[in-house]
């Protein structure tokens, strides 16, 4: 294939970024003395560093190439996963469920699973997450070999080894805390290196009302076409957003993924941890002025067979993640264009590296110490972390090969957060907020939803019954019936661990103080003016998402 030239700024600014990500790894490597510096930053962020941190962590892969190309795929409506699909479960993160997870001082979300519900179900979800992470983690290799395939005609298998190398050396040396940095410099360099794709589309177009113009109704509204399948571009009615993305997929991974709620973690007392997701949602919102407006863009130049565009095609089938690098090839002029490949190299680099210290930690704390050495010693867990850096990498690299066989890389992360998200979020809902749920009934509820959800899966990939017995409608889109699978998981779990719940022994309300709401004293805030609570800035945020609902109906 052709590929894009590139002079010697392009390159240098290219070097220059791989080159400072080691130099801050090899920086920070002299501070990372300790477990806790490794896994959790030595507690010492700030809110404003957390919160970005919270968001980058995120804004990787899937945010950049895989909305991008879901907005070619499905138009307007992918602006549900930023607005329905994040602003809510954030600020629930940070209001309800954050002082419960930061207070415990545990290091893992399966950390809190042992507290309140007992070893074994912290290792079931320890082993399900470390997995989940892992296959996560290979969309961000992919992702990035096709931007150096896109713009240099490089190999897939260089691509993907230079990716891995790069993350696994600075992530192997500082842990958590070379993550943070890397992410920060990240979410700058996101917004200085690709925002002008979305104004130069529109310099092209004429305006975003043109954009519009030149695309069906079912590409361009949010709500207003939600009540009939037919009429939107994703085939999704307002149930299965409400339900499955808006509630069981968004909260089970805003309030459960360690992945994100790890850099809360790292904030250096409670009220900077509940403000991190709440100063994040902000930014969420307006992350779809660059990838959807990029992604309607694509859709209104291909449809114009003067234009000359058309996404890249892999054995005849379309590639939708290849949208947004081919805008930067065709809209950055030779300089500039270094700075969007470095823009979406650092996503997907510190994606990955995301992925890989938030399965360093859960591996070495919740499966290696918990069953396989308790009576490992803080060095010999902090040699234990950077060898778990090393393999999980490696292991990226194979499931990265499985990324590149979807047509839409959201699609197949949907899926994926539907195996492991979406019941665990019934386990941490019924675990805070109901006394009386035991620790048997949270083990089987879990294994049940987490079972039910990948067998539901198989069931329609290998046609052993038709999707719409799982969307109660003729609606058999791949992504209704993500958002549908993850609903019924959810109930499935919840259903489950209520039921056995009821006949099997409950712990002793003692042993929960401090675990569910109700047995915990709450003094949070009370001397602090309503000014200057996380309450009033999460009420800003869901003042502003009502009003993005409205002007986009």
């Amino acid at each position: 294939m052709a590929t894009i030239s590139l002079g010697v700024f392009d390159w240098l600014v290219i070097a220059s970024y791989f080159v400072f990500v080691l130099g801050i790894g090899y920086y920070l490597k002299r501070y990372t003395k300790s477990e806790n510096d490794f896994f959790l930053a030595g507690r010492k962020n700030s809110a404003w560093v957390a919160g970005l941190a919270f968001l980058s962590a995120n804004l990787g892969a899937l945010e950049l190439l895989g909305m991008t190309g879901n907005t070619f795929k499905y138009g307007m409506y992918v602006a549900h996963f930023y607005w329905i699909g994040a602003i809510p479960a954030m600020l629930f993160l940070g209001i309800y469920m954050m002082p419960f997870y930061y207070s415990s001082k545990i290091k893992s979300i399966p950390g809190y699973l042992k507290l309140r519900f007992g070893e074994k179900t912290r290792v079931l979800n320890g082993i399900a997450f470390a997995i989940m992470t892992l296959l996560v983690s290979g969309i961000n290799l992919y992702a990035m070999a096709l931007v150096l395939r896109t713009f240099l005609g490089w190999d897939w298998d260089v691509s993907m080894w230079v990716s891995a190398l790069t993350v696994a050396v600075y992530v192997t040396m500082s842990g958590l805390m070379s993550a943070i940095f890397t992410e920060i410099i990240q979410f700058f360099l996101i917004w200085f290196g690709l925002f002008l794709v979305a104004i130069l589309g529109i310099g092209e177009i004429g305006s975003i009302t043109e954009i519009m113009n030149r695309l069906p109704e079912s590409f361009n509204t949010l709500w207003s076409t939600s009540g009939d399948a037919a009429r939107n571009g994703m085939e999704v009615t307002w149930p299965a957003i409400v339900l499955g993305l808006g509630f069981v997929l968004s909260f089970g991974y805003w309030t459960t993924d360690f992945l994100v709620v790890q850099r809360a973690f790292s904030a250096r007392d409670l009220r900077a941890a509940r403000m991190t997701p709440i100063i994040a949602s902000f930014f969420k919102m307006a992350i779809p002025f660059i990838v959807i407006l990029t992604g309607l863009t694509a859709i209104a130049l291909s449809n114009d067979p003067g234009s000359g565009f058309s996404l890249l095609q892999d054995g005849g089938q379309v590639n939708y993640d290849s949208a947004l690098p081919l805008l930067i090839a065709r809209y950055y002029p030779t300089g500039l264009i270094g700075l969007g490949v470095t823009a979406l190299l650092a996503g997907f680099m510190a994606g990955q590296a995301g992925n890989i210290s938030a399965f360093n930690t859960v591996w070495t704390y919740d499966i290696y110490k918990s069953v396989i050495n308790r009576e490992a010693s803080d060095s010999h867990l902090l040699w234990m972390g950077r060898v778990a850096t090393l393999v999980g990498v490696l292991i990226s690299i194979g499931t990265a090969y499985w990324a590149k066989s979807f047509p839409s890389i959201m699609d197949y992360m949907q899926a994926i957060f539907s195996w492991v998200n979406a019941p665990l979020f019934a386990t941490m809902l019924l675990g805070m907020f109901v006394r009386w749920v035991t620790p048997n009934g949270a083990f089987w509820g879990l294994l049940a939803g987490m079972g039910s959800s990948f067998y539901m899966f198989l069931a329609v990939k290998f046609q052993w019954f038709e999707a719409k017995i799982l969307t109660l409608s003729s609606v058999q889109s791949d992504m209704a019936v993500n958002f549908w699978r993850a609903w019924w998981a959810w109930l499935i779990c919840f259903a489950v661990t209520i039921l056995v719940s009821l006949v099997t022994k409950r712990q002793e309300e003692k042993d929960l103080v401090g675990l569910v709401k109700g047995l915990t004293e709450e003094t949070l805030g009370r001397e602090v003016p309503f000014l200057k609570r996380p309450e009033f800035f999460a009420l800003l945020s869901l003042v502003a998402l009502v009003i993005l609902n409205i002007l986009f109906w």
